[in-house]
């Protein structure tokens, strides 16, 4: 609960639209009560014989007697021709002492606009208080969505704002499923626990206390009736919450889990498909699926139970009230009517209460989870007062850098130095620490010893922003979105027509591009599923390339190429060498034979740092390799 309300005002502006959805909500219970009064009035048929002729201050008579009739006769007989109407009973009824209340307020309101006689005064009466009761009705439900949409929206947009600050190691340890959820599922849920939220804690205790408050000053003895069946009510309620609230946290946790299973078979369809393991995802999509089946069942039989329960008990001092207002207290078929009413507004948002707390405990499992991301603190922030960095002149230097995943140390020691306009490349066997190295320097990681620096300046002390901005990246799984090829390349920036094109061209890129039905104006299809893997990844460096950054970082970026499109690439990037710093990671050694330096790296420590001729000569574990590369590719020629 504390976690929806603090959902709820994370934005100020929230405030004044609860304010006036309170207001809304109170003006419905007004217009109830006034509704309730209504049928009463409706149902009122005046003054019984007994109520009548009975002695005032005291209880109605079972008996009178015909001196009775007569002493009481000449106060009755307002006009003294011998006549009683029954506005004359009216008018003596209402101001008779010691009269029930109820029959008081009733018999003034007849009185005062005869609404026996006056017909359309009732038809106007009752126009106005459906007009009331419509208007209120329809102001509480909208002002109630508004403000749960918007605060939902708002939520989701911090969510997302949030995620975004978050480092990379943050999405190593989360999976896709239990993000995402998070974001549609988990708000979703907020949204509608926030409206019961609203009605449970702003509208419930209203009615409850005003009307409660009426129906003692009508009849204090039918209200103790009341207090009879609220521990029956309480105490069910307490039992089902608890059990609705665990059962929820399972069942938020179980769609995680399954979410998860539907992701990894769509993603991995096509492996799914060649080694003819349908029959395998199945029979793990059915056990989420049942797991999910039997939780939901659970929810449901405890949240339905509440309703049920509490109608009983609601109905039982119901009959009761009636059977004791009309034959205890004597009271008329359309004063119990109003009772009724009023005491079944008592009742039903005590019953709603129960139900739609249930729907508030699954709200209040869906913020946890919510807010479990929410309060995690960016581990890489910037700090107050941080640089901006401009552009790169002259040096990026590692400095003794260390950096582990977890406990284990994955860059060890690691000092090197890159000029600006160097080309430098990055080799080593899986798992040396080539891509880490590459994305410490954008701080997608934070290293834990030593220091990097641009130009002498530590990068820790440059705002984030302005540091990858003068870093362009094509990674080795290219990621392309639902949009047109020009809005792929351009990602978000401004770029004219022509320098996309330019890039194209650089990336070799065009050549296919062209030939697509609509140029660069076709639409992608999602993940870039639509082109084949060298075309997506000659797309990410044709997005790099028209960044025109001065630092350029290719990790294994023409892996997915032909020999002729990798040839093209090479000649494009050797068309950059001396203008753009590039860092460059390749498991196909030919790739790298441009290079002005290349650093090898086993166990994430440097070992050797030269030119190919230099590293040929001087490191072993290169010389290894460079020759098992070329007996492969011989032996591919072959």
């Amino acid at each position: 609960m504390k976690l929806l309300l603090q959902a709820a005002l994370r934005n100020s502006r929230h405030l004044t639209l609860a304010i006036l959805t309170f207001f809304t909500l109170l003006c419905l219970t007004i217009a109830t009560q006034c509704e309730m009064f209504s049928v009463g009035l409706m149902a009122n048929s005046g003054a019984d014989f007994f109520s009548l002729f009975s002695p005032d201050g005291k209880k109605v008579k079972e008996r009178i007697s015909l001196k009775e009739v007569h002493k009481r006769w000449h106060e009755i007989d307002s006009n003294g021709d011998g006549v009683i109407t029954k506005r004359d009973a009216t008018l003596y009824m209402a101001q008779k002492k010691g009269a029930n209340p109820l029959s008081w307020m009733m018999h003034q309101v007849s009185s005062r606009f005869d609404v026996e006689k006056n017909f359309s005064m009732l038809v106007v009466l009752l126009a106005m208080v459906a007009l009331f009761k419509a208007a209120s009705l329809f102001s509480a439900r909208y002002m109630t969505q508004i403000l749960s949409i918007r605060i939902t929206r708002d939520l989701r947009q911090q969510y997302f704002e949030h995620i975004q600050s978050l480092p990379m190691s943050f999405y190593q340890e989360q999976n896709l499923g239990s993000l995402s959820s998070r974001a549609v599922g988990d708000a979703g849920q907020i949204s509608s626990s926030l409206n019961s939220c609203l009605t449970n804690y702003l509208q419930t205790p209203f009615t409850i206390i005003s009307t409660l408050c009426a129906c003692f000053y009508l009849s204090w003895q039918l209200s103790l009736i009341i207090f009879l069946g609220l521990p029956l009510i309480i105490f069910p309620v307490i039992f089902l919450t608890r059990k609705v609230k665990r059962i929820t946290r399972q069942l938020q946790k179980n769609q995680e889990t399954f979410a998860s299973v539907l992701l990894d078979f769509l993603a991995g369809i096509q492996t799914v498909k060649i080694f003819a393991m349908e029959a395998f995802s199945l029979r793990k999509y059915k056990e989420q699926n049942d797991q999910m089946a039997v939780l939901e069942s659970k929810s449901a039989k405890y949240g339905l139970l509440t309703r049920p329960l509490l109608h009983m008990v609601a109905t039982c001092c119901l009959a009761v009230v009636v059977l004791f207002g009309l034959y205890t207290l004597r009271m008329t078929v359309g004063q119990l009517l109003m009772f009724c009413g009023l005491l079944h507004m008592f009742y039903e948002p005590v019953k709603k209460f129960a139900e739609e707390n249930a729907n508030i405990q699954k709200g209040a499992v869906a913020a946890e989870r919510m807010f479990e991301v929410l309060n995690l603190k960016p581990q890489i922030q910037d700090l107050e007062g941080a640089i901006t960095l401009t552009g790169f002149k002259h040096l990026i230097e590692f400095d003794h850098v260390w950096f582990k995943y977890h406990d284990e140390w994955v860059i060890r020691d690691l000092s090197l130095t890159i000029k600006r306009g160097e080309v430098v490349a990055l080799v080593g066997s899986t798992g040396a620490g080539k891509s880490t190295l590459v994305q410490l320097l954008p701080r997608l990681y934070e290293i834990q010893k030593g220091e990097i620096r641009i130009d002498g300046v530590p990068i820790h002390t440059l705002t984030q922003q302005s540091l990858r901005e003068q870093i362009a990246f094509v990674p080795q799984r290219p990621f392309l979105f639902f949009d047109t090829v020009a809005e792929n390349i351009s990602f978000g920036r401004n770029f004219s027509k022509q320098e996309i094109l330019d890039a194209s061209q650089k990336a070799f890129a065009h050549e296919f591009i062209d030939k697509l039905p609509r140029g660069y104006d076709t639409m992608l299809a999602e993940m870039g599923k639509s082109l084949s893997g060298g075309q997506q990844q000659r797309l990410a460096i044709a997005r790099a390339l028209v960044k025109k950054a001065p630092i350029l970082i290719m990790d294994e970026a023409t892996s997915s190429l032909d020999a002729i499109s990798e040839a093209h690439i090479k000649q494009a990037i050797r068309k950059l060498q001396g203008e753009v710093t590039q860092i460059l990671i390749a498991h196909r050694l030919s790739t790298i034979e441009h290079a002005d330096r290349i650093i090898f790296l086993e166990r994430g420590r440097k070992i050797g740092d030269g030119t190919l001729a230099q590293l040929l000569e001087t490191c072993l574990p290169f010389r290894l390799l460079w020759d098992v590369y070329h007996h492969t590719e011989a032996s591919a020629c072959l």
